[in-house]
């Protein structure tokens, strides 16, 4: 697959200001498609995690002290990326987190994502409880099976076909188990290749069972520069370069092959259209007003990650790529969910950005109608 170049900052700072002048000036638009389903980590989480027993929780202040409704859950101090191109999409309200997902609201989407959950089951077990993305899937059968019984099978199974499903895991995999050797032994089991591909094979079965479900547009989030964190830089140093290259080139290494899958997915399911995105906003970063990036914007506990609760934030947080040591502020999730909307880069949107994933007619808009979901008895959850 040839990859173009990236756009130029000046392009992509037209295209920002375009986008971001839609969000406020479509509030009575229609959605561009019915339902949005999120499926990820702490990076999408908006609530889910706030009942369980496991550190990786925020719901206090500082974090949501630019969101409307205060502290919801969500890992920044305003909206996650998914958030806001559920916005680009046209949305009213933001999709709710399966904790609290009640009645017919469910029939708009929901969020599944968890703080501290990966692809694989036992990730991020050392922080606590977690939604892994096999139980994820879990949590969307019974959501999907409850649709059908408000809207009957077949009108279920039609709604579900035009809905957008968005994937964004897989950095716990890395920053949450292979690179720390004193709770998890995949290290020593797996080169980094050899890891990449373990991780791909398992993913890929979860996405096949996605589509078995019913998933017709679905949107695969890279894993982003885990090496450019401030708290990766202060756990492991850079050894004179920006970033830690290691956890980058791992990361590189699972997005090759997810691009690759991608590939795989399209040609042998071709009822279905799968796209792969990794919006990375590195060549705007000054040319936006971005004047730091490697420094949280709160102060950080001893963890090295999380704000201290109640703690003060910095003044102007438009200036911040990040908010705590690993999540980005709202002002970078902004320019991220601008790209991976319209960006015509393939190198961040292959084959299809965002914009062009929902325009897709569903081929499910006849009057035949296929329904397994309720008609299996089992399930390739613990499988994997």
């Amino acid at each position: 697959m040839a990859l173009a170049s990236k756009l130029q900052p000046w392009w992509l700072l037209v295209s920002f200001l375009l986008v971001v002048s839609t969000i406020f000036n479509c509030a009575n638009a229609e959605p561009q498609v019915p339902c949005y389903f999120i499926f990820g980590d702490s990076l999408s989480d908006d609530g889910n995690n706030n009942n369980l027993a496991t550190t990786a929780k925020v719901n206090y202040l500082p974090y949501g002290i630019d969101f409307p409704k205060g502290p919801t859950g969500r890992f920044t101090n305003g909206r996650t990326m998914q958030d806001i191109i559920v916005q680009l999409l046209d949305f009213q309200e933001f999709v709710p987190p399966f904790a609290t997902a009640r009645g017919k609201e469910i029939l708009k989407g929901v969020n599944y994502a968890s703080g501290s959950a990966g692809i694989l089951n036992e990730t991020g077990e050392q922080l606590g409880d977690r939604i892994s993305m096999n139980k994820q899937l879990s949590n969307h059968q019974i959501i999907i099976s409850t649709m059908a019984e408000i809207l009957g099978k077949c009108s279920a199974s039609k709604l579900l076909s035009k809905c957008i499903y968005a994937v964004q895991i897989g950095s716990n995999d890395y920053i949450n188990n292979y690179f720390i050797p004193e709770f998890y032994n995949t290290s020593y089991l797996y080169t980094p290749e050899e890891y990449a591909a373990y991780l791909i094979e398992q993913y890929s079965q979860q996405i096949k069972t996605l589509h078995n479900d019913g998933a017709r547009k679905l949107a695969l989030f890279g894993i982003g520069l885990i090496g450019c964190t401030p708290n990766a830089i202060a756990v492991y140093g850079t050894n004179g370069s920006d970033c830690v290259e290691k956890l980058n080139n791992a990361a590189t290494l699972f997005n090759e092959r997810l691009i690759s899958l991608v590939d795989e997915l399209n040609t042998n399911l071709s009822d279905a259209k799968f796209t792969y995105l990794n919006p990375s906003g590195t060549t705007t970063a000054n040319s936006l007003g971005f004047t730091v990036t490697n420094a949280s914007c709160c102060k950080t506990g001893s963890d090295g990650e999380l704000c201290v609760p109640n703690s003060k934030a910095c003044a102007d947080r438009s200036e911040y790529v990040f908010w705590d040591a690993v999540h980005p502020s709202d002002a970078w999730n902004l320019v991220t969910a601008t790209e991976a909307y319209s960006t015509e880069s393939n190198t961040e949107a292959y084959p299809l950005n965002i914009q062009n994933l929902a325009q897709l007619q569903s081929s499910n808009e006849g009057e035949n109608c296929q329904w397994s979901i309720l008609e299996e008895t089992s399930r390739p959850f613990n499988q994997i």
